[in-house]
Parts: C-alpha cells; structure tokens; sequence
C-alpha cells in the first residue's frame, strides 16, 4: 500500500488555534500531518527569525494525544525548525493557517501565516496559506474543505518555484459561495492610530488601531473577489523586485544619476 504524503502545517495564531485543529482534523483524510506551531499568538509578526535567542520546542499532547511541537518562535522559525531538524522525513507540502482573519493587499507583507507558507518555498517545498474572513465565531469548516481541496491540487500538480499560494476564504455558509477566483494582490493601506492610555503605574502606553482601505476596484483583485462572495487565490512570490521600473532605471537614469563619494 502507497504511504501517504506527509504535509506539515503551521500557522501564526498558536498552537491552540482552532483553525489549526480544524485544518489538521480535515488534512488526516488524505496525508499524514506533522504540526509545528507557535507556542503562542504570533499575529502580524510577518517573516521574522530567531537570531538572538535559543529556540525551545515542546511536545503538545491535545486530549492526550501527541498533537505536535509547540515553539516559542515565530511561523518562520516553526517551518525552519521544523523541515531542518524536528521532522524526519521531508514534507511533501506545507500549510498555514486556518488564520483567524484575512490575508489580503498589504496584509501579505505583515501576516505571519503567509509567511510561514513562504518560508516552506524558500525550503523548496510547495506552500500553501488559508485564511478565512474575521468573524466574532468564526466557522472553520467550510476553510478546511477549501484548504483540503487546493492540498490534494497541489499534492499531484504541484507548484512553480518560489510560488505560494495565498488562499482566502469569505465568511459565509458553503452554499453561499460561489467559486473560486484566481485573483491579484490588491492594492490597499491602512489609516493608523495610536490610542494613548495610561498603565497602573501612570505611565503612557500606545496601542494600535485603524481601518484598511482598499485602494481597488476590480474583479480580478483579492478583497474584491471575497466581497463578492468567492473563495479568493493569489499566486504569489516573494521577488520584491520592481521589475517594470528597474528597465525603466536602465534607460532614463543612465547619464542622469551621478554617485558622489
């Protein structure tokens, strides 16, 4: 009998996350599943690494059963760690989420969860992040049907080089939805605050708030396309190149710009 693949899933709420025991729970139909998650909330920490201090990686028993490794790292380090020294076997995939809210537009560049999906690519593994639209009681079920299905996907056609797929899903019932689009990064910002508060000690403290703006209008577009009521598929990689403009660098600087040392 063929062994099943083996896909390791991570995420940036914390091991404890519902989404993640939901995802895990759906992926067991058809893989095995290794689970290496922060040992805590690690929202909007983005790609970052663990240089300064040791990682410490715990066995996670749910129910009494062996669930995982808990790391008291971030999303990155949990898929670095996890591929070069926990697991013993290569994954065939990886996965993030469920995350507990949207990854869209600028959200990818701050989200945790997308990165540890790219952190799988930069390993050379195919990856995979799902989201679902942030509710007060979030339904993960109707996630975890999509997250399966783009797996068993990419598990047979696999992915190009230094690509993940970015997947988010509409917060509405199953029957509500109404496709897939394979969709764009959207455009968008975020209008920041600052509240000032006072701790018992009357010291000042900040604490962030604001509203993301969607600077978009089109179909094709992430938040668009989840507004509309479909499943939202972004194929994205992480060359930051600006690669129109570097051309245009290379025909209109040239002769203009002058180095002075």
């Amino acid at each position: 009998m063929k062994k099943k693949p083996l896909i390791l899933v991570s995420n940036d709420d914390g091991i404890d996350a519902p989404g993640l025991h939901m995802m895990v729970k759906s992926l067991k139909r058809i893989a095995r599943v290794a689970v290496v998650a922060p040992s805590i909330q690690q929202s909007a920490i983005g790609h970052a690494i663990t240089v300064r201090t040791p990682l410490r990686a715990y066995k996670f028993h749910r129910n009494g059963t062996l669930f995982g490794y808990a790391v008291d790292g971030t999303p990155a380090d949990c898929v670095k760690l996890g591929i070069r020294t926990l697991l013993k076997e290569k994954p065939a995939l990886v996965m993030s989420g469920i995350n507990d809210g949207l990854n869209t537009a600028v959200n990818v560049i701050y989200s945790g969860t997308v990165s540890a999906a790219t952190e799988g690519t930069i390993l050379g593994i195919p990856s995979i992040s799902v989201s679902l639209e942030y509710t007060r009681e979030p339904n993960f079920e109707t996630a975890a049907k999509v997250a399966v299905t783009f797996a068993k996907f990419v598990l047979q056609y696999g992915l190009p080089e230094d690509t993940i797929l970015n997947v988010n899903v509409p917060a509405i019932s199953a029957n509500k939805i109404k496709g897939i689009k394979y969709t764009r990064q959207g455009r968008s910002r975020w209008d920041d605050e600052f509240y000032q508060r006072k701790d018992p000690k009357n010291k000042d403290y900040y604490w962030l708030a604001g509203k993301m703006h969607i600077l978009d209008r089109d179909e094709d577009v992430d938040q668009i396309a989840l507004k509309s009521g479909y499943v939202s598929v972004t194929p994205i990689h992480f060359d930051l190149t600006h690669h129109q403009y570097l051309e245009m660098m290379r025909i209109e600087w040239n002769g203009k710009f002058k180095l002075k040392l």
